[in-house]
């Protein structure tokens, strides 16, 4: 989630600005890149409660040691809400202070997992000396609601206000859930869609494959993956699968259209965030915007409200994969590996396409329904998720094969993929081996989960 608003920009007097913005993200494929957004849970080791903002062993103090690898502070009203660095990477923070590292743009995975682990490497001794950990899961295996302290940024208080008017699950979403997310590129309008598509199809597959968040308040939820599940009750006006994108004639145009009917959450004017919570940004662009009447919007007020809609896959200049719970570092590598090797190489893509062009809208959103609660086993037609993810997997692992990115030592991208050709043999999510490990080795107790899976 975006924690710092853009800068104004020109005034939009006209639809049309709207489109050829996202256009503007056309690439050619030399320039397509590989970001990759991640988030953790911050604890103290001693009691195991999340970290509140405040204090010796806070969020800003953690903000604050970070700083020492060069990273640079965002400050919003006196406290420091980000860290910014020279090679177009961030640290930002979530409602409840999970902890995201947006990776830069880079070309190849050897160099996304490197990042990787020089973030964690990074994390690990700041942690060390503030006694606090790291875990990645979907979704928060103990801790309430009410037990989560709330990060002092202004957006958030309107979305905490505007939340629970949409769904129930909407201040889970905010609080209590963590992702692991790729960005990728497009060259043109029509190589968008056919991205698009495709990634909306299968996301509920990549649920399944990182399905990792079985926990709620200490117990086993009854779903694999919590977190999906609490987004099918956020805010139907911006969540979902979007079955327009799979209507004729869909484009950059129609996600406009699109957009433009997901209701605001606010405005920036002047370093505050102005509440236009449920307002339309029709009105905005009509200078009937009834919290800044006669004003227009700018570009900047566009490309927050693009921030502001959660479907499966968001569009801005270019394409966001949001389907996977977080997990640990070798499957923050892997996420990436998967949609790389599907939706960078041609014949990949077309593969892809061919697998899931004649889906109805009605088999792609029973799937979203039931693949929370049954992950790989949830049925599509004779088959499983299980048996698409080894044809997904396939698929990836040529696609990657063929783009023959090699590390110093000579190897290309598709080991990224083991982790997830383990998971898919075995027909097991993650979250299976959780349940297991909760009922076995840690006999009912969920503490253990913030040892045995910490980073």
């Amino acid at each position: 989630m975006t924690t710092t608003p853009s800068t104004p920009g020109e005034p939009i007097v006209d639809k049309r600005q709207l489109v050829e913005y996202l256009e503007a993200g056309s690439k050619p494929p030399a320039a397509w890149r590989i970001g990759t957004e991640h988030e953790k849970f911050v604890f103290r080791r001693s009691d195991l409660r999340r970290v509140p903002y405040d204090g010796p062993d806070g969020i800003a103090a953690l903000l604050q040691a970070m700083m020492r690898f060069g990273w640079k502070p965002v400050v919003e009203s006196g406290n420091v809400i980000a860290l910014s660095n020279d090679a177009r990477c961030s640290i930002t923070l979530e409602p409840g202070g999970q902890f995201e590292l947006s990776g830069a743009p880079l070309e190849t995975l050897h160099q996304t997992c490197d990042e990787v682990h020089e973030h964690l490497r990074q994390v690990r001794a700041v942690c060390d000396e503030l006694g606090l950990g790291m875990l990645g899961l979907g979704f928060d295996p103990k801790w309430r609601r009410d037990d989560i302290a709330w990060m002092p940024k202004a957006r958030y208080r309107i979305m905490r206000d505007y939340m629970p008017k949409k769904g129930r699950l909407g201040l889970d979403m905010m609080l209590r859930t963590c992702t692991v997310q790729t960005n990728l590129d497009y060259q043109s309008e029509a190589d968008m869609v056919k991205k698009f598509r495709v990634g909306l199809a299968l996301q509920p597959v990549a649920v399944a494959l990182f399905a990792n968040s079985p926990f709620l308040e200490g117990r086993p939820s009854g779903y694999l993956s919590l977190r999906s599940q609490v987004w099918t009750d956020t805010d139907p006006d911006r969540c979902g699968t979007l079955p327009f994108v799979f209507e004729p004639g869909f484009g950059f145009e129609r996600y406009v259209d699109y957009m433009l009917d997901v209701p605001m959450y606010f405005v920036y004017r002047d370093g505050r965030y102005i509440d236009a919570s449920g307002l339309s940004f029709r009105d905005f662009l009509a200078g009937r915007l009834a919290v800044l009447p006669g004003e227009i919007p700018r570009l900047g007020d566009l490309i927050d409200h693009l921030t502001t809609a959660f479907p499966e896959v968001r569009l801005k200049t270019f394409l966001e994969m949001r389907g996977a719970d977080g997990g640990p570092w070798r499957r923050l590598c892997a996420l990436p590996a998967l949609w790389v090797g599907i939706l960078y190489d041609q014949t990949a893509l077309d593969a892809a396409w061919d697998l899931v062009r004649d889906w109805t809208a009605e088999e792609r959103e029973a799937m979203r329904i039931d693949v929370p609660r049954r992950a790989l086993a949830t049925p599509l037609r004779s088959r499983t998720l299980r048996d698409v993810a080894l044809e997904m997997l396939d698929i990836a692992r040529e696609g990657l094969h063929r783009r023959a990115r090699r590390s110093s030592d000579g190897e290309d991208e598709t080991h990224f993929l083991d982790s997830l050709f383990t998971i898919a043999a075995s027909g097991r999510s993650p979250a299976e081996d959780l349940l297991d490990d909760f009922q076995n080795r840690w006999r009912g107790e969920i503490d253990p989960i913030y040892g045995d899976y910490a980073y």
